[in-house]
């Protein structure tokens, strides 16, 4: 009789054991469950926040657009003038002209102007209407013609003065550091005073 007293006990104590071990596991599967649930709503969530804006950009004008505001508010007017095809236009666009001092110290000194030196519709200016001239595979614009003196190579950047009369052409691919040296020195009329070759041996930089 004493031995089958032992063995309930023995019983008894071998299903208390296992039963603390299930439900501690059973509380941990619980902690993990919340966890793993908490993850997934915050998954969830941030899928559909709505996206932050946008770094600042260059503020691209069409020729009329600058020609327009320059009558009200003066400034040099910066051209780039590129083609759809040109793979260092790309660049730029992607790289230098994506550098945050270049984009403020543009917004804030030019009327920067995105010229296609191949696009087909007419430009009216002063009185004269330029249009686009077919040649070969690939035509040109006028004004493009123009403002590069029939040096059709791309990317070209012409900078002109707040009457619009141009102060220089920059042919070819510039990285940010380059094109910052250039546009302080057309914006701050250093080019007035002293070549550009001086003025880049003296030069601070702009850049934070």
């Amino acid at each position: 009789m004493k031995e089958v007293k032992v063995y309930s006990k023995y019983l008894f104590s071998t299903f208390s054991f296992y039963n603390n071990i299930l439900n501690k596991n059973t509380q941990i599967m619980r902690i993990v469950f919340q966890i793993g649930a908490l993850l997934l709503t915050t998954l969830i969530f941030s899928s559909f926040t709505p996206p932050t804006e946008t770094a600042e950009k260059i503020k691209w004008y069409s020729w009329d657009e600058a020609i327009e505001m320059n009558k009200t508010n003066q400034k040099k007017i910066f051209i780039d003038v590129y083609t759809d095809w040109c793979g260092w236009c790309k660049r730029m666009d992607a790289s230098t002209f994506s550098d945050p001092a270049v984009i403020k110290y543009m917004n804030e000194n030019f009327y920067a102007v995105k010229l296609d030196a191949e696009q087909k519709a007419d430009i009216n200016y002063k009185g004269h209407t330029m249009k686009y001239v077919g040649q070969g595979r690939r035509g040109y614009h006028e004004l493009a013609y123009s403002l590069l003196d029939g040096k059709m190579g791309y990317p070209a950047f012409v900078y002109l003065a707040e009457d619009e009369k141009r102060i220089t052409v920059s042919p070819g691919y510039k990285d940010a550091d380059t094109i910052m040296k250039e546009l302080v020195f057309i914006s701050e009329d250093h080019f007035l005073t002293t070549s550009y070759d001086k003025f880049v041996k003296n030069y601070k930089s702009k850049k934070p």
